[in-house]
C-alpha cells in the first residue's frame, strides 16, 4: 500500500488495485474512458457493449475493494453507459448513491442535426450512508438572496451547490490548465470542489485513470496525499513532470498557501460576479471575502467523520483582508482574459 501512496503509476489499474491487501482511499476521482472513440495512446476507447459493460464491473469492484469504510466514490462517465455505473455501484457493489451530479459545460462539441451535448454525468457514492467526509462549508457560496436581492432572511455562511454544476468550463486548446499531450482533460478547479467536500487534509485520493494528471496536481495543492494509476508510461511520466512543474511555478506570496490561492479562484468563478462588480461594490466583496474566510474557517459539520475537528485541511483562525483577496481576483481575472 505504502507504494501507492504519492505515486503515480503505470499499469493496469484492476491488476494493481486487486494486488492490495487493504482499503488506503479516502477519495477516489475516476474518469474512465466513455467508448465514444477517444484517440488515446494505449487504450482503444471503441469495444463492444458487454466486454465495455463487464471491464467496467471489474475496474468499479477493484477501486470499491480498496476504498475505506468512510470513504466516498466519484464516477464521471457520458450518457451511453451512466445507467450501467449506477446499477453495478448500487445493486452489485452496495454503495449508496448521494448525488447523481450533471456538470454542464461550455464548449461542448456543436451538431447539425441534434442537440449538442454539453453534459458529463457525476455519481457521487458513498459505503456508508452515515459515516463519511462532506465538508458542506468548505463549498458553500453567496446566495442570490446575499448577492442580488439584500434578502435578510438569506443564510449568512450561504448555501450548499446545486447538483447541477454550470460554472466550470470544458479545458479548451487555449486554456492555462491545458495538458496537451492528452484528449480530454477534467477541470482543476471542478476536482478542487470535488476534494475540498469529500476529503481532508492528510487523506489519501485515488484516480484509477489519471489522464493528464489533475486530480493528483489538485490533491497536492490541498494537502492531501495521492495516488495514480494510467496504462500510459507517457501519460504517466508527464504527470509526474506536471506535478513538479506546478510545485516549482506555484507563486510565492506573503499572505496566501497555494490552496487558498485556488480557493479565491474557485469562488470567484463559482458566484459568478464580474470583477467590475466586486470593484465598484464594497458589500459584495465584503460577502465575498466573508464567503472565502467560511471555506477556510469551517463550523463542525454533523455530516463529517466522528471525532473529527479540521475540515478542508483548514481552521487556521486567519483574518482575511478585502483589498488582499481583490488584488488575486485581479491577477487571475487577468490572465484569463489573455486566454
Amino acid at each position: 500500500m505504502n507504494e501507492l501512496i504519492n505515486k503515480i503509476v503505470a499499469g493496469d489499474c484492476i491488476e494493481i488495485l486487486n494486488g492490495v491487501k487493504e482499503p488506503f482511499a479516502d477519495l477516489i476521482f475516476a474518469d474512465p474512458p466513455f467508448n465514444i472513440g477517444y484517440k488515446y495512446d494505449k487504450y482503444h476507447d471503441k469495444k463492444e457493449k458487454e466486454h465495455y459493460i463487464d471491464w467496467t464491473r471489474q475496474w468499479m469492484t477493484a477501486c470499491n475493494n480498496i476504498l475505506k469504510p468512510t470513504g466516498s466514490f466519484y464516477i464521471a462517465i457520458g450518457d451511453d453507459y451512466a445507467s450501467y455505473v449506477k446499477i453495478i455501484a448500487e445493486d452489485e457493489l452496495k454503495l449508496f448513491c448521494r448525488n447523481w451530479i450533471i456538470w454542464h459545460y461550455t464548449f461542448g462539441q456543436q451538431t447539425k442535426n441534434k442537440f449538442a451535448r454539453s453534459h458529463t454525468h457525476i455519481f457521487y457514492f458513498v459505503k456508508d450512508k452515515k459515516q463519511f467526509t462532506f465538508n458542506d462549508y468548505a463549498i458553500r457560496c453567496p446566495s442570490d438572496r446575499q448577492l442580488i436581492y439584500n434578502d435578510k432572511r438569506a443564510n449568512s455562511v450561504g448555501k450548499t451547490p446545486d447538483d447541477v454544476w454550470d460554472s466550470f468550463s470544458r479545458v479548451c486548446g487555449t486554456f492555462k490548465e491545458r495538458q496537451l499531450w492528452h484528449p480530454c482533460q477534467m477541470p482543476e478547479l471542478l476536482l478542487a470542489r470535488i476534494i475540498a467536500a469529500s476529503s481532508n487534509a492528510g487523506d489519501c485520493v485515488l484516480d484509477p485513470f489519471i489522464g493528464s494528471g489533475t486530480t493528483a496536481v489538485v490533491a497536492a495543492q490541498y494537502g492531501r496525499n495521492y495516488c495514480g494509476i494510467d496504462i500510459s508510461q507517457s501519460y504517466v511520466k508527464n504527470t509526474i513532470d506536471r506535478i513538479a512543474n506546478i510545485k516549482k511555478q506555484t507563486k510565492s506570496n506573503l499572505y496566501f498557501n497555494p490552496m487558498e490561492l485556488t480557493e479565491i479562484k474557485r469562488l470567484f468563478v463559482e458566484t459568478g460576479l464580474g470583477i467590475a462588480q466586486l470593484v465598484e461594490n464594497n458589500k459584495l466583496l465584503e460577502i465575498f471575502t466573508k464567503q472565502f474566510a467560511i471555506r477556510m474557517n469551517p463550523a463542525p459539520s454533523k455530516y463529517s467523520k466522528k471525532n473529527e475537528k479540521e475540515r478542508c485541511g483548514v481552521n487556521n483562525g486567519k483574518k482575511y483582508d478585502a483589498g488582499q483577496v481583490m488584488s488575486i481576483i485581479k491577477d487571475f481575472a487577468g490572465c484569463e482574459k489573455r486566454k
